[in-house]
């Protein structure tokens, strides 16, 4: 399997994450479908198999016990340290990213995951509250103390991704690895600004939702699955743009049964047909993993490309935070100090 290096960092990792929302403890308000221990540790056990080296979590996933089970599956499978890629993110907790947050949380993290060191640490979100000099010059006295390896960011403007970057090689600091963004085939907003000025900065998208929550992988939209009855965050994600949607997840299911192979399989191969990327991708199975992999393998023409991409047409934006005293679009999230 190639691997791809995030930025400068030489952090190599392969073609994708598998996605820590998965795994955890169930949260009645949010997340009732995830997976217990035994389920985590054959994901990632069935993902190292196949050499699948990169997992991604976060602090706020399930109340922090994603980062537990991946911590503890991670042990009970006794797997060398230096042969995975662990990622985790700053932000959704008391004081976001300001450099007494960051602190402590990488600390909480660290001690979840039953690590010393974390090889990607990532910006949750961009912080409104706390000056962007200060929660770089964080981020890169974690990377000095040996405590992270690379640094990324998701889900913000491309003037804010760009302006983290300019501060970052102002005072030699640690630049962006990695840029975790809302991208897939039902939504390519970040295709205008975000994903040019990362790349701009040798930074290396690694697109969450890549299958936008199983629509590019069924035929029909709805699904009678527990995640599809009860993620009250995907249907605010996807379901009012349905119908413009739609014609985009036939195409997929036309062209998978055309190559002989599954949506998903298109879906993901989509993400590789424009340049170096690692999607993140959710697995509740060892055979949800193989499928993933398959995925590899498959090469999509020019051709197919521009006929799975005609039907596109704009969309909301869905991910960053609002700015301060901006009304929110649709799908994005007001922070608390500005409601």
């Amino acid at each position: 399997m190639k691997h791809i290096t995030l930025g400068d960092s030489g952090v190599k990792v392969s073609p994708m994450f598998i996605g820590g929302m998965s795994f955890g403890e169930p949260d009645p308000e949010q997340h009732v479908w995830t997976i217990d221990q035994e389920g985590t540790q054959a994901v990632l056990a069935r993902a190292l198999e196949l050499g699948v080296n990169a997992i991604d979590t976060a602090n706020c996933y399930a109340r922090g016990t994603s980062e537990e089970y991946i911590g503890q599956a991670l042990k009970n499978l006794n797997v060398s340290r230096d042969q995975v890629v662990l990622a985790s993110k700053v932000y959704f907790n008391e004081g976001h990213s300001s450099a007494k947050a960051i602190k402590r949380e990488i600390e909480c993290s660290l001690k979840r995951l039953q690590t010393d060191y974390l090889d990607l640490y990532i910006l949750h979100r961009f912080d409104y509250t706390t000056p962007m000099e200060e929660t770089m010059q964080a981020l890169d006295e974690l990377v000095r103390a040996g405590k992270v390896r690379a640094i990324g960011a998701s889900e913000m403007y491309g003037y804010q991704y760009h302006n983290l970057e300019v501060i970052a090689e102002e005072n030699g600091w640690t630049k962006l690895s990695t840029l975790q963004c809302h991208y897939n085939l039902i939504y390519r907003e970040d295709e205008r600004e975000l994903i040019p000025v990362a790349r701009q900065y040798n930074a290396v998208p690694t697109p969450y939702s890549p299958l936008a929550s199983g629509h590019l992988a069924r035929k029909t939209w709805d699904s009678d699955s527990l995640r599809g009855r009860t993620d009250k965050v995907e249907h605010s994600k996807y379901d009012r743009d349905r119908t413009i949607d739609q014609p985009i997840v036939d195409r997929v299911a036309e062209l998978a049964e055309k190559r002989g192979v599954s949506m998903s399989q298109i879906a993901l191969a989509w993400h590789w047909a424009h340049g170096p990327s690692a999607p993140i991708v959710g697995c509740s199975s060892p055979k949800r993993v193989d499928q993933a992999v398959a995925a590899m393998d498959v090469q999509l023409t020019s051709e197919e490309v521009d006929y799975l991409e005609a039907p596109y047409i704009a969309h909301e934006l869905v991910g960053p935070l609002a700015r301060p005293g901006e009304k929110a679009l649709a799908g994005t999230t007001v922070p608390p100090e500005t409601k």
